[in-house]
């Protein structure tokens, strides 16, 4: 496998900025806190869902995975380190013809459409666009670790990240550590959530013995877009209202809109209703949804701008501002001291990561 792919942080803030620089618009990734049917409507249309789980060699899967399946579904076996993310999110945006992949991706596509998944897998990793969208969040290394270090370093919790979505009638689950494909049922763009959530729940259900850190996020269209397609929808509408109501000799609301330089299709006057009084009250509705999509929007494009600056921090250089920082303890004389406090509260750490070890050793051998 090739090692130089950097290891990057599950959060939907990052995994939204690594698929606007792969090129792909329309699409941000949300969390989910639940597998309720009411979580899944706040985020709908969703594109597929995203499980991140700790991997492990103590549960085997059985399960059969597909040597023959759909030449339309995009699969692809895992030959990166680090990148199960971004391979978890390529599976899902490769096969949904109802997202704006942009170019380079679509030219991927086309070009490992007859590859075998390995060979889509090597294609990925030779992919620049790929790499770099991915290796911009590497955090900076400005010191070389020992091979011991490293050594130890593997032995960290090792976590993994697959897929789940429909395609052309069938649910399935994409894993690149797999030979293939998993099948999971016929589905359809309307039940498949439904379809989805016994399997998550399952492999909840199958490591929550012993490991309660999960985390599933969604693809879904991007709101900022939906809220502004809905604001513009609801005021052309608004301004056909208006029209007929003046046509009819009907009062126009003063609710300080005028709606003058909005178009609308005047087709939509003719299916709109004769009577005044549902003109008016039409109208009160369409500035009502405005005044929602408007909140909405402004809510969306705050989050956008935290998810900004937080991956601005993520990327940014701090060691020099640490080094001047040390310099001026230093010099101040109080280094020595701010080393010494920094090397009991490490102590502690390492003392009570030990016994939440021991602990958690203690409780699977009464399990057994």
């Amino acid at each position: 496998m090739s090692s130089n792919w950097c290891t990057i942080e599950s959060d939907p803030g990052v995994f939204t900025e690594l698929i606007q620089a792969m090129g792909v618009s329309g699409v941000q990734v949300e969390e989910l806190y639940s597998l309720d049917d009411e979580e899944f409507n706040v985020h709908k249309p969703i594109y597929g869902l995203i499980f991140l789980f700790k991997w492990t060699t103590e549960f085997k899967d059985t399960r059969p995975t597909l040597e023959f399946y759909d030449p339309n579904l995009f699969f692809a076996n895992q030959v990166i380190n680090n990148a199960c993310a971004t391979q978890a999110i390529l599976s899902i945006l490769l096969n949904r013809p109802d997202v704006d992949i942009g170019d380079e991706l679509r030219a991927l596509k086309t070009f490992t459409r007859e590859f075998t998944p390995e060979l889509r897998g090597l294609a990925i990793n030779n992919s620049d666009i790929i790499r770099n969208a991915h290796n911009s969040f590497a955090r900076p290394e400005p010191f070389v670790f020992s091979q011991a270090k490293e050594s130890d370093s593997e032995k960290d919790d090792v976590y993994h990240f697959i897929g789940y979505l429909p395609v052309n009638g069938v649910l399935y689950e994409l894993d690149g550590l797999k030979a293939g494909p998993i099948a999971l049922g016929e589905c359809t763009e309307d039940d498949w959530l439904q379809k989805a959530r016994p399997q998550i729940q399952q492999r909840i259900e199958r490591y929550s013995q012993s490991e309660i850190r999960f985390n599933l996020m969604a693809l879904v269209r991007n709101k900022k877009e939906q809220a502004e397609q809905q604001i513009q929808h609801y005021k052309s509408r608004r301004a056909a209202i208006r029209a007929k109501l003046m046509s009819l000799g009907g009062s126009v609301p003063t609710d300080g809109t005028q709606d003058m330089d909005v178009d609308f299709d005047p087709e939509e006057i003719a299916s709109l209703p004769n009577s005044v009084q549902e003109l008016t009250q039409a109208y009160h509705e369409c500035r009502n949804q405005i005044e929602r999509y408007e909140m909405q929007l402004r809510m969306e494009s705050d989050k956008h701008q935290r998810w900004k600056e937080e991956n601005i921090r993520r990327k940014h250089n701090y060691v020099p501002f640490l080094f001047e920082m040390l310099n001026i303890l230093a010099r101040k004389g109080q280094l020595n001291e701010a080393v010494e406090e920094a090397r009991k509260v490490a102590l502690q750490k390492q003392e009570q990561k030990a016994q939440r070890k021991a602990e958690k050793k203690q409780q699977q051998q009464q399990q057994q």
